[in-house]
């Protein structure tokens, strides 16, 4: 066995093990994906982080990383790359006149912001955030992010729920996925 097929089967295996399921949260219906216990075993989280960096294109420059997972997630992996990391937060968290966008959520709306001078234009740049689920969140992340000139290199997340069709919303974009879950 290889030692990339070797990692490959490790991070696989903690698929299993890592990430926690509760039905029914935060409402009837859904079943909530939980990253905390991942993130509470360091072998783990770094046995994770080291095959996800294998799966990123060369030379970026700047992650940009969604709050709040994203941030725990997206740190992590500028560091291993040698990358910058710019935070995309939620409306109001941010000094000053930062750039905005504000989307469509399945009940209301939400704003997006990254602080005005955070991308130089033509930068490589990766977004990352935990989960792919409906895609707004990433649409929207991948949409303020291009306002910047960037080349956008991708999209990459920890886990992909597939049967919600996130995907379809990033229809241009490069998507890297760590673990996909049918749903």
């Amino acid at each position: 066995m290889t030692a990339d097929h070797h990692l490959a089967q490790q991070v696989a295996d903690l698929l299993g093990t890592h990430i926690a399921e509760y039905p029914d949260f935060p409402e009837p219906g859904v079943l909530f994906r939980d990253i905390t216990p991942l993130l509470r075993d360091a072998k783990a989280l770094r046995t994770v982080i080291e095959y996800w960096v294998g799966m990123l294109p060369e030379n970026i420059e700047y992650i940009v990383g969604t709050e709040a997972r994203g941030f725990v997630l997206g740190a992590p992996l500028a560091y291993e790359l040698g990358a910058g990391f710019v935070p995309v937060r939620k409306a109001g968290k941010l000094p000053g006149a930062p750039a905005s966008l504000r989307y469509d959520l399945e009940y209301g709306s939400a704003e997006v912001q990254i602080q005005k001078d955070a991308l130089p234009e033509g930068a490589r740049t990766l977004v990352v955030d935990d989960l792919l689920a409906t895609g707004g969140t990433a649409a929207a992340t991948v949409e303020l992010t291009r306002t910047f000139g960037v080349e956008l290199l991708g999209a990459s997340f920890l886990i992909e729920l597939e049967g919600l069709q996130g995907r379809e919303r990033l229809p241009d974009v490069p998507i890297t996925t760590v673990w996909s879950i049918p749903n």
